[in-house]
């Protein structure tokens, strides 16, 4: 397995090791101790949850409060998507940043987001499922969301540029409207957290 920093701090890539024979594929998809190596501790998965799309829909861009926060493991177990990974933790320097990955069934790679970072997908082809690991359970009192056709954001979204959004993801206001109405979280409040949690892992490793 290998893990690999994207240019936003916090965000990961994993590219898993397949092992193929006549039979098909046998992987190991999630590493908590390979992450932890990166990460300065190991992600405390609490949550997982699988969303079904159809070609052109767009998921996101979603972002928890911090603290608590809520990391994600993304992965694609059918079709492909684009996932994106947006820095919106105000005061970070690469806030309003964001990058994207192709995660498909072919390379079978994931994306880890820590803390503070928006996520949202687009999937590419029809009945597209994602898998989320996450870190802490949902709590729609501290999820918000930001618009992700803003032009703020610069996403060059495939597949033309009306993709299909819920409703409450096309209502999400724009990256200066949610900054302004101070609904996004803090660089320096996900330091601290990840200060905490790599404190955590210290104190419980053996000695």
């Amino acid at each position: 397995m290998r893990v690999e920093p994207l240019s936003i701090e916090g965000a990961f890539v994993v590219t898993p090791r397949q092992h193929r024979d006549d039979r098909g594929v046998f992987l190991e998809s999630f590493r908590g101790d390979v992450l932890a190596e990166h990460l300065g501790h190991r992600p405390d998965v609490v949550q997982s949850n699988v969303s079904v799309s159809s070609r052109g829909t767009v998921r996101g861009i979603h972002v928890s409060n911090v603290p608590p926060g809520q990391a994600k493991y993304v992965t694609a177990l059918t079709g492909s998507l684009l996932d994106v990974v947006v820095d919106l933790r105000t005061g970070s320097p690469t806030f309003g940043r964001h990058e994207a990955v192709l995660l498909d069934t072919d390379e079978r790679r994931a994306v880890y987001l820590a803390e503070g970072l928006g996520h949202g997908f687009c999937a590419l082809e029809d009945d597209t499922t994602a898998m989320y690991l996450c870190t802490a359970v949902y709590d729609p009192a501290t999820e918000y969301g930001v618009n992700p056709l803003d032009p703020a954001l610069g996403i060059e979204w495939p597949l033309g540029p009306t993709p299909l959004l819920s409703p409450k993801d096309a209502a999400a206001p724009g990256l200066e409207d949610a900054l302004a109405a101070g609904r996004l979280p803090s660089w320096e409040a996900c330091r601290e957290r990840a200060a905490a949690l790599a404190q955590r892992a210290d104190r419980a490793a053996p000695s």
